[in-house]
């Protein structure tokens, strides 16, 4: 019997990357899955890709209450509880300090980290007892010029996942988190990076990390399905998903 067998799952930012992976490992395993997107094109992409009855796909905005709202009443109407839940979804813009607008600063901050806190607030509810709660935050020891607002609005993340393990535990949910390292996915592509950026970004990647190579967004899955279903003895973990950087190891050349 597959881990996921009648369980039912969100997962935020499901439609490209990395909560793509996810939702096809979940599904992959037997479980029933809701996904949200933004855009068009990835939500229409990810509807066509998983068509079939296991796969609700709707469109919300992390940083608009009323579509946090919305997805709420579509969770339950399409699965009645929640057993697990993935806060995958998030928004990264490169700029350095003297571009960084104030409505850039609070684009990250609406959608990373006010967004993560109220969709776990509206979902509560439905939450199951015993279920789980899996963050994706971003590696502790990974610092990029350019991604100010980003990486302060993942920190916050990271500090009230840590509350919320503590909140959560009288009724058995465990909260964790998946920090990623270097990995190949869309996103690195559609924060303003030119293609030569993007390609230069990729061989800092292959060449700092640890492991000398980026990261897949199915090895990113594998340890966030792995918290979600396995680790039933653990709350309140980070689990670096990043090559060997959180493991203070050196590139070997």
């Amino acid at each position: 019997m597959s881990r996921f067998t009648g369980r039912r799952a969100v997962v935020t930012g499901g439609t490209h990357g990395m909560g793509l992976a996810i939702v096809k490992a979940l599904l992959a395993e037997g479980a029933e899955v809701v996904l949200t997107g933004r855009g068009e094109k990835t939500l229409e992409e990810a509807r066509t890709e998983l068509r079939g009855e296991a796969a609700h796909v709707v469109r919300s905005d992390a940083a608009s209450m009323a579509d946090i709202a919305a997805l709420t009443d579509f969770a339950q109407e399409k699965l009645g509880r929640v057993d697990h839940l993935f806060l995958n979804h998030g928004i990264a813009e490169f700029a350095e300090l003297s571009e960084v607008t104030e409505a850039s600063w609070d684009r990250h901050f609406a959608v990373n980290t006010k967004g993560a806190f109220f969709t776990v607030q509206a979902l509560s509810p439905l939450l199951e007892n015993g279920g789980s709660i899996v963050f994706t935050t971003v590696a502790n020891d990974l610092v990029f010029p350019g991604l100010s607002a980003y990486s302060a609005s993942k920190e916050a993340t990271r500090a009230f996942a840590h509350v919320l393990a503590a909140e959560f535990l009288p009724r058995k949910i465990r909260v964790n988190s998946v920090a990623p390292g270097f990995i190949r996915t869309p996103t690195m592509g559609s924060a303003g990076l030119t293609d030569e950026e993007r390609a230069d970004f990729e061989r800092q990647g292959d060449e700092t990390t640890p492991l000398q190579r980026i990261g897949t967004p199915e090895e990113v899955a594998a340890a966030a399905l792995f918290l979600a279903s396995d680790a039933t003895f653990t709350t309140n973990v980070e689990l670096p998903v990043d090559g060997g950087f959180a493991q203070g190891l050196a590139a070997a050349h």
